[in-house]
């Protein structure tokens, strides 16, 4: 197989340790990625308020969230990328919900910076992950 060709899914297991130790191992701030409602223009934003919840998936506070708030709030799915420290990209895909109450915002409160507003919580639940091309984990 050639170097940059997908290769298909590993098992759940072993494709979501491989994320789950590559966002121990990450390096600066993960990017964001949303879609508008036509799906066709994309809106990517970092974020440094993160973090991986397993079993549940990623966790990020709406801080300045504006596109991206409304891009959410119509349904759109999602992604998040990151680098390890020895620079190899991550990327997961999948839904998103918005929470301003509940367990998921009480998890977010629970470490976000308080000088930053922490409005509300969003999580994607991971339904595909990727290493470079290499493809770690599809939900089925």
């Amino acid at each position: 197989m050639k170097k940059n060709q997908p290769s298909g899914p590993s098992s759940a297991a072993s494709g979501m340790d491989r994320v789950s130790q590559a966002w121990e191992d990450r390096d600066g701030p993960a990017v964001f990625v949303t879609v508008d409602i036509e799906q066709t223009t994309p809106n990517a934003i970092y974020v440094g308020e993160i973090r991986y919840i397993p079993g549940e998936g990623f966790i990020i506070a709406d801080n300045y969230f504006s596109k991206t708030r409304a891009n959410i709030k119509r349904g759109c799915k999602g992604a998040i990328l990151f680098l390890t420290k020895d620079r190899k990209s991550f990327q997961v895909k999948g839904t998103l919900s918005y929470h301003s109450d509940g367990p998921i915002f009480a998890n977010m409160q629970s470490w976000h910076d308080p000088k930053h507003p922490g409005v509300a919580a969003v999580l994607l639940r991971i339904e595909e992950a990727y290493s470079g091309a290499e493809m770690l984990f599809q939900a089925k």
